[in-house]
Protein backbone atom coordinates (compact mmCIF):
# COMPACT_ATOMS: atom_id res chain seq x y z
CA UNK A 1 0.00 0.00 0.00
CA UNK A 2 1.38 3.39 -1.03
CA UNK A 3 0.42 5.51 1.99
CA UNK A 4 2.38 8.50 0.73
CA UNK A 5 0.22 9.01 -2.36
CA UNK A 6 -2.99 8.50 -0.33
CA UNK A 7 -1.96 11.20 2.16
CA UNK A 8 -0.92 13.49 -0.69
CA UNK A 9 -4.25 13.16 -2.53
CA UNK A 10 -6.21 13.74 0.71
CA UNK A 11 -4.14 16.91 1.22
CA UNK A 12 -5.00 18.07 -2.30
CA UNK A 13 -8.68 17.43 -1.64
CA UNK A 14 -8.60 19.51 1.56
CA UNK A 15 -6.89 22.37 -0.27
CA UNK A 16 -9.44 22.13 -3.07
CA UNK A 17 -12.32 22.23 -0.58
CA UNK A 18 -10.81 25.35 0.98
CA UNK A 19 -10.73 27.02 -2.45
CA UNK A 20 -14.32 25.94 -3.21
CA UNK A 21 -15.48 27.69 -0.03
CA UNK A 22 -14.65 30.96 -1.82
CA UNK A 23 -18.10 30.93 -3.46
CA UNK A 24 -20.11 30.99 -0.20
CA UNK A 25 -17.53 33.42 1.21
CA UNK A 26 -18.19 35.87 -1.64
CA UNK A 27 -21.94 35.34 -1.14
CA UNK A 28 -21.57 36.19 2.56
CA UNK A 29 -19.64 39.35 1.62
CA UNK A 30 -22.28 40.43 -0.91
CA UNK A 31 -25.10 40.02 1.63
CA UNK A 32 -22.95 41.39 4.51
CA UNK A 33 -23.48 38.30 6.65
CA UNK A 34 -21.60 37.40 9.81
CA UNK A 35 -20.56 34.12 8.16
CA UNK A 36 -17.64 35.83 6.37
CA UNK A 37 -15.31 35.12 9.29
CA UNK A 38 -16.60 31.57 9.68
CA UNK A 39 -15.79 30.75 6.06
CA UNK A 40 -12.36 32.39 6.39
CA UNK A 41 -11.61 30.32 9.51
CA UNK A 42 -12.75 27.04 7.90
CA UNK A 43 -10.82 27.84 4.70
CA UNK A 44 -7.70 28.55 6.77
CA UNK A 45 -8.02 25.30 8.74
CA UNK A 46 -8.62 23.14 5.66
CA UNK A 47 -5.86 24.79 3.62
CA UNK A 48 -3.36 24.54 6.50
CA UNK A 49 -4.03 20.82 7.04
CA UNK A 50 -3.94 20.23 3.28
CA UNK A 51 -0.62 22.07 3.01
CA UNK A 52 0.88 19.94 5.78
CA UNK A 53 -0.27 16.74 4.04
CA UNK A 54 1.08 17.86 0.64
CA UNK A 55 4.30 19.43 1.96
CA UNK A 56 6.31 16.34 1.11
CA UNK A 57 5.69 14.78 -2.28
CA UNK A 58 5.40 10.98 -2.21
CA UNK A 59 8.44 9.00 -3.30
CA UNK A 60 6.29 6.83 -5.54
CA UNK A 61 3.29 7.84 -7.66
CA UNK A 62 2.13 4.22 -7.96
CA UNK A 63 -1.63 4.25 -7.45
CA UNK A 64 -3.29 0.85 -7.67
CA UNK A 65 -6.97 0.08 -7.25
CA UNK A 66 -6.66 -0.57 -3.50
CA UNK A 67 -5.10 2.89 -3.01
CA UNK A 68 -7.98 4.26 -5.09
CA UNK A 69 -10.62 2.70 -2.84
CA UNK A 70 -8.89 3.84 0.37
CA UNK A 71 -8.48 7.37 -1.01
CA UNK A 72 -12.12 7.51 -2.16
CA UNK A 73 -13.40 6.37 1.25
CA UNK A 74 -11.14 8.73 3.22
CA UNK A 75 -11.86 11.65 0.91
CA UNK A 76 -15.61 11.38 1.53
CA UNK A 77 -15.04 11.36 5.30
CA UNK A 78 -12.61 14.29 5.22
CA UNK A 79 -14.76 16.30 2.78
CA UNK A 80 -17.86 15.78 4.87
CA UNK A 81 -16.21 16.86 8.11
CA UNK A 82 -14.69 19.93 6.44
CA UNK A 83 -17.92 20.76 4.63
CA UNK A 84 -19.96 20.48 7.81
CA UNK A 85 -17.79 22.92 9.77
CA UNK A 86 -19.40 26.11 8.35
CA UNK A 87 -22.88 24.87 9.28
CA UNK A 88 -21.78 24.01 12.82
CA UNK A 89 -19.62 27.07 13.53
CA UNK A 90 -22.31 29.43 12.26
CA UNK A 91 -24.86 27.81 14.59
CA UNK A 92 -27.37 27.54 11.74
CA UNK A 93 -27.36 23.76 12.21
CA UNK A 94 -26.46 23.30 15.90
CA UNK A 95 -26.02 19.51 15.93
CA UNK A 96 -22.72 18.00 14.74
CA UNK A 97 -24.53 14.90 13.45
CA UNK A 98 -27.03 17.02 11.55
CA UNK A 99 -24.21 19.08 10.00
CA UNK A 100 -22.49 15.89 8.84
CA UNK A 101 -25.77 14.47 7.54
CA UNK A 102 -26.51 17.62 5.54
CA UNK A 103 -23.01 17.71 4.07
CA UNK A 104 -22.87 13.99 3.26
CA UNK A 105 -26.28 14.36 1.64
CA UNK A 106 -24.83 17.12 -0.53
CA UNK A 107 -21.59 15.47 -1.57
CA UNK A 108 -23.36 12.19 -2.33
CA UNK A 109 -26.21 14.07 -4.09
CA UNK A 110 -28.91 12.11 -2.27
CA UNK A 111 -30.93 15.28 -1.64
CA UNK A 112 -32.06 14.24 1.84
CA UNK A 113 -32.21 16.97 4.48
CA UNK A 114 -32.73 17.30 8.22
CA UNK A 115 -33.96 20.88 7.73
CA UNK A 116 -37.68 21.56 7.94
CA UNK A 117 -37.22 24.87 6.13
CA UNK A 118 -34.14 24.94 3.91
CA UNK A 119 -34.81 28.56 2.85
CA UNK A 120 -34.40 29.66 6.49
CA UNK A 121 -30.61 29.30 6.09
CA UNK A 122 -28.59 32.44 5.39
CA UNK A 123 -27.71 33.14 1.76
CA UNK A 124 -24.12 31.95 2.16
CA UNK A 125 -25.07 28.70 3.92
CA UNK A 126 -27.80 28.08 1.37
CA UNK A 127 -25.34 28.50 -1.51
CA UNK A 128 -22.81 26.23 0.26
CA UNK A 129 -25.47 23.56 0.81
CA UNK A 130 -26.47 23.75 -2.87
CA UNK A 131 -22.85 23.84 -3.98
CA UNK A 132 -22.09 20.59 -2.14
CA UNK A 133 -24.71 18.92 -4.36
CA UNK A 134 -23.10 20.41 -7.47
CA UNK A 135 -19.61 19.28 -6.36
CA UNK A 136 -20.87 15.77 -5.64
CA UNK A 137 -22.61 15.58 -9.02
CA UNK A 138 -19.38 14.73 -10.83
CA UNK A 139 -17.22 13.68 -7.93
CA UNK A 140 -14.36 15.46 -6.27
CA UNK A 141 -11.77 12.85 -7.20
CA UNK A 142 -12.60 13.29 -10.88
CA UNK A 143 -12.10 17.04 -10.40
CA UNK A 144 -8.72 16.34 -8.79
CA UNK A 145 -7.74 14.43 -11.95
CA UNK A 146 -8.46 17.54 -14.04
CA UNK A 147 -6.30 19.82 -11.91
CA UNK A 148 -3.47 17.66 -10.66
CA UNK A 149 -2.08 15.11 -13.12
CA UNK A 150 -0.79 11.91 -11.58
CA UNK A 151 1.31 9.23 -13.19
CA UNK A 152 -0.45 8.15 -16.38
CA UNK A 153 -1.78 4.65 -16.18
CA UNK A 154 -2.63 5.01 -12.49
CA UNK A 155 -5.26 7.76 -12.86
CA UNK A 156 -7.86 5.23 -13.99
CA UNK A 157 -7.69 3.53 -10.57
CA UNK A 158 -8.74 6.75 -8.86
CA UNK A 159 -11.60 7.20 -11.32
CA UNK A 160 -12.72 3.57 -10.91
CA UNK A 161 -12.82 3.95 -7.13
CA UNK A 162 -15.28 6.84 -7.25
CA UNK A 163 -17.39 5.98 -10.28
CA UNK A 164 -20.47 3.76 -9.93
CA UNK A 165 -20.85 0.47 -11.77
CA UNK A 166 -18.47 -2.37 -12.52
CA UNK A 167 -16.87 -0.86 -15.64
CA UNK A 168 -15.23 2.55 -16.07
CA UNK A 169 -13.93 3.48 -19.50
CA UNK A 170 -12.06 6.42 -20.94
CA UNK A 171 -13.42 8.74 -23.61
CA UNK A 172 -9.87 9.47 -24.80
CA UNK A 173 -6.56 7.69 -24.16
CA UNK A 174 -5.53 9.89 -21.19
CA UNK A 175 -7.72 9.73 -18.08
CA UNK A 176 -7.00 13.37 -17.25
CA UNK A 177 -8.34 14.44 -20.65
CA UNK A 178 -11.44 12.29 -20.06
CA UNK A 179 -12.01 14.08 -16.73
CA UNK A 180 -11.58 17.48 -18.43
CA UNK A 181 -14.10 16.57 -21.15
CA UNK A 182 -16.63 15.36 -18.56
CA UNK A 183 -16.25 18.52 -16.47
CA UNK A 184 -16.52 20.72 -19.57
CA UNK A 185 -19.88 19.10 -20.35
CA UNK A 186 -20.90 19.50 -16.68
CA UNK A 187 -19.97 23.21 -16.63
CA UNK A 188 -21.75 23.73 -19.95
CA UNK A 189 -24.96 22.10 -18.73
CA UNK A 190 -24.79 24.11 -15.49
CA UNK A 191 -24.47 27.40 -17.37
CA UNK A 192 -27.27 26.41 -19.76
CA UNK A 193 -29.61 25.57 -16.87
CA UNK A 194 -28.72 28.80 -15.04
CA UNK A 195 -29.48 30.78 -18.20
CA UNK A 196 -32.82 29.01 -18.68
CA UNK A 197 -33.78 29.62 -15.05
CA UNK A 198 -32.92 33.33 -15.38
CA UNK A 199 -35.04 33.55 -18.52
Amino acid sequence: MNYGIIIYVIGLILKLEAVLLTIPLITAMIYKEKNVFIFLIVMGILYAIGSILTFKKPKSNVFHLREGFVTAALSWIVLSIGGGLPFYLSGEIPSVIDCLFETVSGFTTTGASILNNVEALSHSMLIWRSFTHWIGGMGVLVFILCLFPMTEGYNINLMKAESPGPNVSRLVPKVRNTAIILYSIYFGLTLLQMTLMLI
